[in-house]
């Protein structure tokens, strides 16, 4: 769902005041976060946001809505931050990705509650929403893969190789690198991941990538 979408669904919560939003949005991040959707109780949201209940289903008809608007909500503000941020102009394909990466840890630090909650909505299992966040992950991935590939010089890429089945393999790796770390999180007491160490294992793979893809 576009920021478009959510204008014409939400109207009446996002003409509301920044704070009460954020107030609103905060506490629903928190105890979806903590909890994971079947046990987060919209009596602590309220409670947390400080409003009534029936307000909140005024904004929201029920629970699920709230945690699908919560996820492209966050999703679009990560979004348009990160390309006011990296450098579409940069050309080469490894140099753009490593500064993927960094911006990445950088809005990490600025945005901890945001992540933690996207996080935990990726780690979803309930079935009330899983199928929903899928598709949303899906569609997310289709559309920024081909935004963030425009204008690269795909011109340092070997020639004896199929560029596309290089550029799967390359992203297909860093996905694979994303899915593991998300599922040893889901294993560990606190579901938190080591973006640090992520970080230093993708400069590993950028090193090997590019040996086997650019031209020497």
């Amino acid at each position: 769902m576009k920021r478009m979408g959510l204008l014409r669904m939400f109207t009446k919560f996002l003409n509301l005041d920044s704070e009460k939003q954020d107030r609103i949005v905060n506490a629903a991040m928190k105890e979806f976060a903590q909890k994971g959707y079947d046990l987060a109780s919209t009596n602590e949201m309220v409670k947390e946001a400080g409003i009534s209940k029936g307000l909140l289903f005024h904004y929201f008809k029920n629970k699920k809505q709230l945690y699908l608007f919560l996820f492209d909500y966050c999703y679009d503000m990560i979004v348009e931050e990160f390309y006011q941020k990296v450098d579409l102009s940069e050309d080469d394909f490894f140099k753009r990705t490593r500064d993927a990466v960094m911006i990445k840890m950088e809005l990490l630090t600025g945005y901890p509650d945001i992540f933690q909650f996207m996080e935990e909505a990726l780690l979803e299992d309930s079935a009330e929403v899983k199928a929903e966040l899928e598709k949303k992950k899906k569609e997310f991935i289709d559309i920024n893969m081909e935004k963030f590939f425009e204008n690269i010089d795909y011109s340092k890429f070997r020639e004896d190789v199929d560029l596309k089945i290089v550029l799967k393999i390359i992203t297909f790796t860093f996905e694979k690198l994303s899915d593991e770390a998300l599922y040893k999180a889901k294993l560990s007491p606190t579901h938190e991941i080591d973006y640090e160490k992520v970080r230093l294992e993708a400069e590993d793979y950028f090193e090997v990538l590019m040996k086997c893809f650019y031209k020497q």
